[in-house]
């Protein structure tokens, strides 16, 4: 995994400022409206194929296969080999070199923060079915 964690650390990190300027709730939207994005629709999940397929909408036109394999096993938390909404979240905190090193500053706004990524992600679940 170190080569994807050296291509974070190559472009600027723009999520502690979306943090300050949105606020937590108003940053996982937007990381759930990105998840849409890259999401298989049939399956409402980040697959193989989808992520494949969506990759150019990041700016990664020539991602090879095993780069793909790897950003999908990093964030599969429960072993299917494809990213649902909550592990897409998770993976994108995890892959943000700014919010690690500042977590403790936004994180203390909630002790629960898994919990609260939780609920966000099932309220933007709801609004769009």
């Amino acid at each position: 995994m170190a080569f994807l964690l050296d291509e974070v650390a190559d472009f600027e990190d723009f999520f502690p400022s979306m943090i300050t300027r949105l606020g937590t709730e108003g940053f996982i939207c937007e990381l759930c409206n990105g998840f849409r994005l890259l999401m298989d629709c049939e399956k409402g999940l980040i697959t193989f194929e989808s992520l494949k397929r969506n990759s150019y909408l990041l700016g990664l036109n020539d991602m090879m296969d095993d780069e793909i394999v790897c950003m999908l096993s990093e964030g599969d938390l429960d072993g299917d080999g494809a990213l649902n909404q909550m592990e897409f979240c998770i993976l994108m905190v995890r892959l943000s070199p700014g919010l690690m090193e500042g977590s403790p500053q936004w994180m203390m706004e909630d002790l629960n923060y898994v919990g609260h990524i939780q609920d966000v992600v099932l309220v933007a679940a709801f609004n769009d079915s």
